[in-house]
């Protein structure tokens, strides 16, 4: 099975415990990026690959802050060889982001009247019974 890839930096202690979960989830990756996108749209071809991207950084993201069973140098490790998204993570800790599926939600210059993606808006105001679905990721509401 190919590895996480990485540089020539060993990385910090700690690693071993992480590695086969990046593993796995480069593996789906992988995957994803093979899968066959006939009788799909373009945008539905990349929706797996952004999910994938995204349970990367949560994992990272909720080892170091919430469950705090990984060191700084581990985590900062981890953003430096961009097993997980900086940016996003930045988001993630802001108040109203905590959920946020992917950065081209919250970009206004990608949609037509620019205004945030339609699955930020929250449930409750929403018609009942509409089934929202993300152009970009395929997300189905995370603004909680």
């Amino acid at each position: 099975m190919p590895k996480v890839r990485r540089s020539r930096k060993p990385p910090p202690d700690g690693w071993e415990l992480i590695e086969p979960t990046l593993e796995e989830l480069e593996q789906k990756m992988r995957e994803a990026e093979t899968e066959p996108h006939e009788g799909k749209r373009i945008t539905e071809s990349l929706w797996p690959i952004f999910k994938i991207h995204h349970q990367k950084s949560r994992y990272i993201y909720d080892l170091f802050y919430r469950r705090k069973a990984i060191s700084r140098e581990l985590y900062d490790y981890c953003l430096k060889e961009k097993i997980a998204d900086a940016n996003l993570i930045a988001k993630w800790r802001k108040s109203g982001y905590e959920n946020l599926c992917c950065l081209r939600c919250i970009q206004t210059r990608d949609t037509n009247f620019g205004t945030n993606c339609i699955c930020r808006v929250p449930k409750s105001k929403l018609e009942e019974g509409r089934v929202v679905e993300c152009v970009h990721c395929g997300c189905r509401g995370c603004s909680g």
